[in-house]
């Protein structure tokens, strides 16, 4: 490499300067503390780790995300985290060993080999929560509530939340007894919402027409808040699990929606987003502004199981850096004072009291006062002086 190429990085990874880090960092504590009062505690996972652990009971997709190293100590393989929910899963499961619901929360990088959109970084900063040992509809209602909460804090407007519910095309794959080779090319013709290539295959493989009409109808069914209602008819005489999976998803919304009124519902029930993980409700919040999803989650029970305990598990995480593009808010850096650098007690003491108070203090490295412009560089806007025999704030001109 060139002396002329040191300075560049690898593609999706990118520096973060004062000005923007100043936003990420407002928001980091502004979120965490946000979390805390509704009781959820943060935890630190580490950023790698054995990959026998790192990856147990994750997707496939996590698994090409994720980076591999050979650790030097043991020889063992190691992964980077591309996602942190498998560690505070069991952090849960077998670290703190709790008997009721637990809420955790976390806010830090993680890496991924390639980006995972257009113009996505390969170092998300991921901030989001947990909770684990509540498997009703309550915790996702939470959850959700808490994930529009996010959003507000950053003042990120004109959400539209979808709902989805993976476990309705579980149910009905397995009622329809599909191979798993068929239910994989299910899946993707599904995700990639082939309906000429969906119904030829539903009517090779389905032999049962109401199970057929079902699935048919299944993979159609997205759209406003009416969408659930015509889910609730189609589905009035399907298996009691895609009843009782409808009631929770209907419960969920209505409990969404009597906290937060303005926000904009849509369902998406041939959303299969993260499938081989999720167990149950999915969801995700989109704005205008972005086009990915700026927060997403959903339920994944037992997740702990591999760890040793099976728990009912739901969450969300978003990455802050896009929160952070995205704000409407302005985050002003406070304007500091410039002091001189003085052997002089009084002066040093001053300083303390200032910064004590939450004011900004920066010694000048420069003999005499500095120039405006100086300052400004600076950001400093006014400086001390001793007048009298007594240390006092002016403002610059």
């Amino acid at each position: 490499m060139s002396a002329a190429d040191r300075w560049l990085l690898p593609e999706g990874v990118e520096e973060i300067l004062p000005d923007e880090a100043f936003v990420l960092e407002s928001l980091r504590r502004e979120i965490l503390d946000l979390y805390g009062s509704w009781g959820y505690q943060l935890v630190l996972t580490p950023f790698v780790e054995f990959l026998d652990s790192l990856l147990v009971g994750t997707s496939h997709d996590l698994d090409l995300h994720t980076f591999k190293v050979t650790d030097q100590l043991s020889g063992r393989m190691m992964g980077i985290r591309a996602d942190m929910t498998p560690q505070v899963a069991r952090i849960d499961a077998h670290c703190l060993n709790r008997a009721g619901a637990v809420r955790l929360c976390y806010a830090d990088s993680v890496l991924h080999t390639k980006p995972r959109g257009l113009l996505t970084s390969r170092v998300p900063f991921r901030v989001g929560a947990e909770m684990f040992g509540h498997a009703g509809p309550e915790a996702d209602v939470e959850l959700i509530c808490l994930m529009l909460e996010t959003l507000g804090q950053a003042d990120i407007r004109d959400i539209h939340l979808v709902l989805g519910h993976v476990g309705i095309f579980r149910t009905l794959v397995a009622e329809a007894s599909l191979h798993e080779a068929t239910e994989a090319i299910l899946f993707d013709l599904v995700q990639r919402k082939a309906y000429g290539e969906i119904d030829a295959l539903l009517q090779e493989a389905v032999s049962d027409q109401e199970l057929r009409n079902m699935l048919y109808q299944l993979t159609r069914l997205s759209g406003g808040a009416e969408t659930l209602d015509r889910a609730l008819e189609v589905f009035a005489d399907a298996p009691a699990t895609v009843r009782k999976e409808l009631a929770d998803l209907d419960a969920i919304a209505k409990g969404v929606s009597s906290r937060n009124p303005d926000v904009v519902l849509c369902f998406d029930l041939c959303e299969l987003r993260g499938y081989e993980y999720h167990t149950g409700i999915v969801f995700a919040a989109y704005t205008p502004e972005n086009g990915r999803a700026v927060a997403k989650g959903g339920r994944y029970d037992d997740i702990g199981e591999v760890f040793g305990r099976a728990r009912p598990a739901s969450g969300f995480d978003c990455d802050l850096k896009v929160l952070a593009k995205l704000t409407q808010r302005e985050f002003k850096r406070p304007l500091a004072i410039l002091a001189p650098t003085e052997s002089d007690g009084e002066l040093n003491s001053l300083v303390a009291k200032l910064r004590s108070k939450g004011e900004v203090v920066i010694y000048s490295l420069k003999a005499g006062l500095l120039s405006s412009a100086e300052a400004a560089e600076l950001g400093c806007d006014r400086f001390l002086t001793k007048k009298s025999g007594n240390w006092t704030t002016e403002k610059f001109d």
